[in-house]
This record gives C-alpha cells, structure tokens and sequence, in this order.
C-alpha cells in the first residue's frame, strides 16, 4: 500500500479541523497586523501557515486564535482588534476562505473547496471579568474560549502559575454556564488540572481541549492527566493533540518548564514584552528542544484515543504560535504526515477521519444543541 498516496486521497477533500492557530497573532506582531506585508494568499517566508499551504494539507475549518497577552493593559480591546483582522483576513481572499460560526456554514464552505475559519479566544482574561463582554465576543464569532492563558487569572488557575482558588471560583463557574447558553465551547488548555475537572462538572456541553497532549507520556502541566481525559471521553469532548516539542517530548517538556521558571524570573524583573521574549529566546538558544517528528504527535494521539476513545481525539497544531515544529510537519501543509503514520499503524480510515475533523465538529454541534435547549 502506498501509504503517501493513500493519505493524499483522503486529505483531498479537506477533512482537517485544526483547534489552534496562532497566525492572526504572528501577523500583528511580525507584520504590524498589515495583510500587504504578511498576505496569506501567497506563500508566507518564515510563517507556518498561508492559505494555498492549508489546502495542501487538507485543512477545512480552520480555528484562529484571537489571542493577546494576559499583560496587557486592555485585553478585551485588543482580542476585538484581532477578530477584526481574522474577518479582513477572510474579505481579502474570498476565493480561498469564508468565515462561519455553525457546523453547518462550516459544512456549506468546505463542501464549496473552502477554508472555514472561526475563531477561539486564547484565555478569559479577554474578557475582563465581564459576562457581558464575554456575550460581546460570542456575537463577533467567537466560538470557544481557553479559560486561562499561562497565568492564572481572577477566576481561574492555569497550569503554569500558581494557583489561587483551587479551580474554578463561583464567577468562574458563571462564565462556563454562560459560555454554554451562547454556544462557545469551553478550552480547558492552559488551565491546571483542577480548573480541567471543574469545567467539565459544570459545562452542560461536551468540553475541548483546543490544543493540548498526553502528561503521561510528556509530564508537563500544559498536558492533560489521564482521569480527566477520561472525563472528557465520557462527556462526549474531544482533546485535540498539539503539536509543539516542548509539550510532546519528554526532554523537551523538562526543558520548557526549564525556560518558563527562567521567564517567570525574568517576568518579575519587569522586563517589557519585547526585551523578555528576546531574553528567554536567549535563554532556549543555549539548549535547544529535541524536536521530535510525526511519531511522536502520533504517540500521544494513540495515547488520548485509548483513554478517552477514539471519538475524543482530534488535531490542534498550534502553528504560527510555536517556535519549534517536529521534523515532518514543518507547517500547515504537512497535515497529511499525520495520515500517513496512523496508516502505517493500522488505524482505518474511518477512525482516521474522526481523528482529522469529525470529532471536533460533533463537538461543535452538541454545543449549538444544548445553547439551543438552554435558550
């Protein structure tokens, strides 16, 4: 069996729902948020991600990432600032992309050879406290939201600060109810293990895990424990794997956690944005990740699958928002990479193709269902 070929004819009809993409993020930052210095209608240099690369890869719903920093001084105006560039992204290549906020329209789009592009906002501190502001992202077509960021925040613990109330708090709570009754689905990346179980006790709707991977096989907080992937199984979410070496391989998670304490020293030193991610690029230069490959994405992929099912697995590469990618899937257009190692495990193509997409998209229809039934 030509396992290259095989992979190829299935991602044909772009099968691939990726949970996280951090391009909208590396434009603002690298290109100033200007489409005419980083327009992804042709091949981006030094980006991970552009629009003809997507459909190489079989790419056919799309989340972006709204994310912006947890230090600024005025998240909530930033996150809208950057849903406003993920919609000039989308008017400025009609041909390429549409955005949706239903499984439906994302069906209507891809079945037209489209990319479907909705949108997640990469922690609550975008929302400032407010359920109102939350509501306000949801009707620009926000479609989940991470609780937290690295750090914690007033109504969450993340997995990488220190915690401060144990989980959820009662606001904490309010938010998920709330994000169920809008239909965003509730990311539990980023957040500690305690925020994890307590999200999926309160959420009415399945949860998701946007971009994030096993801790039994790489032992990093940002990863997900067995009993909750178990949780997640058995309410019907989905973990969707990423792809970043410092979460997947074991040396390499030891020696993110190594920068991150250096970052956090750094951090406390008030260092500016700018100075500090120069100083712990420094810091992570003298040491390089051991980059991995497919394999290992794979790895943790069969790892999620056995725990939770194979109906709660899925793909959430974290592209144009990692520093270092695994050899084999340098950049959007390497989804099929993926294919091609389940294949040479065994895996059917039906199992595959949940895997791929349609686990993440029967998570967003259970969310716009229990929105439905709560409203």
């Amino acid at each position: 069996m030509d396992l290259e070929a095989a992979a190829l004819r299935i991602h044909r009809d772009l099968p691939v729902v990726d949970g996280h993409n951090d391009l909208p993020w590396a434009i603002r930052t690298r290109a100033r948020g200007s489409l005419h210095v980083a327009d992804p209608r042709g091949h981006l240099d030094g980006y991970h991600t552009d629009f003809p690369r997507l459909r190489d890869g079989g790419v056919g719903a799309q989340f972006w990432s709204v994310y912006v920093s947890a230090r600024s001084p005025a998240p909530f105006k930033e996150t809208v600032e950057q849903i406003a560039l993920v919609h000039r992204m989308a008017e400025s290549a009609p041909e390429w992309t549409a955005l949706a906020t239903t499984a439906d329209e994302v069906a209507a789009i891809r079945s037209s050879g489209r990319l479907a592009g909705l949108m997640g906002a990469e922690g609550g501190h975008s929302i400032e406290n407010s359920l109102e502001k939350l509501g306000h992202l949801a009707g620009l077509g926000v479609r989940y939201m991470t609780l937290t960021h690295i750090d914690t925040i007033d109504w969450a613990d993340s997995a990488t600060d220190e915690p401060r109330h144990g989980g959820l708090t009662e606001f904490g709570r309010q938010v998920v109810a709330e994000m169920n009754r809008l239909a965003v689905l509730v990311d539990i990346s980023h957040v500690s293990a305690d925020t994890m179980r307590d999200a999926i006790d309160t959420s009415a709707a399945p949860v998701i895990a946007s971009h994030s991977s096993a801790r039994a096989i790489a032992d990093h907080p940002r990863n997900i424990p067995d009993d909750v992937l178990e949780a997640v199984g058995r309410t019907g979410g989905v973990v969707m794997v990423n792809f970043y070496p410092g979460f997947n391989v074991p040396g390499s998670a030891r020696r993110s956690l190594e920068i991150l304490a250096e970052a956090r020293r750094l951090q406390a030193e008030g260092l500016a944005d700018d100075a500090l991610e120069a100083a712990v690029a420094a810091v992570a230069a003298q040491d390089p990740f051991d980059a991995g490959d497919a394999g290992v994405v794979v790895d943790h992929i069969e790892h999620v699958a056995r725990v939770a099912g194979v109906e709660s697995v899925g793909l959430g590469s974290d592209f144009d928002g990692i520093d270092v990618v695994p050899d084999g899937l340098e950049d959007v257009s390497q989804f099929p990479n993926i294919t091609v190692e389940l294949l040479r495990r065994g895996w059917d193509e039906a199992e595959i193709r949940l895997v791929l997409g349609r686990n993440a998209m029967r998570v967003l229809r259970s969310a716009e269902e229990v929105a439905g039934s709560l409203s």
